[in-house]
């Protein structure tokens, strides 16, 4: 019995661990860019998209589309990394569970 209470104890640790973290990532902020940082994207961790920065060398009529192609990199390039850093922190918190790889956690 006493093992059950000792690991129902870690299960609500671990849940309040989870919460924080969840909370640093819905709080944190990312930037992806592309072109050699001529198009920056800033997103939430969320993936509110917050703050675009386009150099103005790339404002040119006939470069509509390049710039186009560049901003969805950018913004490809911060939800990477947005992911990265949720996985990175939901492994800080899971180490040493037997949570197989792939399973993904409520959020």
């Amino acid at each position: 019995m006493k093992d059950i209470m000792g690991m129902m104890g870690k299960v609500q640790e671990m849940q309040a661990k989870m919460e924080q973290v969840q909370e640093e990532i819905q709080n944190s902020v990312v930037q992806g860019s592309a072109g050699g940082d001529l198009v920056t994207v800033t997103l939430s961790g969320k993936g509110d998209l917050k703050g675009l920065t386009i150099d103005p060398s790339l404002l040119k009529a006939d470069e509509v589309e390049i710039l186009e192609d560049l901003i969805i990199a950018a913004h490809t390039d911060a939800l990477a990394k947005a992911e990265a850093t949720k996985i990175e922190k939901m492994q800080e918190v899971t180490a040493g569970l037997p949570i197989p790889p792939g399973m993904k956690l409520p959020f």
